[in-house]
């Protein structure tokens, strides 16, 4: 089975096509890179998918209701919704700092959660 799909690794976006051996037995040939990370990407999209996530969580007695969030390594994609229910049940206080871990080695996915906005403290 072929399978076609735009590279997302760098700014060039080739066109790849990835044989897939139905049985599994063995490993999916790729065509159409430009670079070695085109190549693994692909493999690893086809094998073990991968995605970053991004969101905000609720915070308390600061200047803004919301504060943006990040993993710092990609996850599995059958995970994310696991993490995003994690994400979600989560409410902190003001005042946070870029880089600030809120989560070490969420779900123990090898990825920590961190706050990527600083929010000061609301002075009323």
């Amino acid at each position: 089975m072929k399978m076609e799909f735009d590279c997302i690794i760098c700014p060039r976006g080739c066109p790849l096509v990835v044989d897939v051996n139905e049985d599994g037995q063995k490993p999916p040939y790729v065509t159409g890179f430009a670079c070695k990370r085109g190549e693994v990407y692909a493999k690893n999209e086809i094998i073990n998918p991968m995605r970053t996530i991004s969101s905000s969580i609720k915070i308390t007695g600061g200047a803004l209701p919301l504060v943006s969030v990040r993993l710092t390594k990609p996850v599995p994609k059958s995970r994310i919704p696991d993490v995003m229910k994690k994400i979600k049940e989560m409410k902190i206080e003001a005042p946070c700092q870029i880089g600030d871990v809120l989560i070490y080695d969420i779900l123990g996915l090898d990825s920590d959660l961190i706050i990527t906005k600083a929010i000061d403290k609301f002075d009323s």
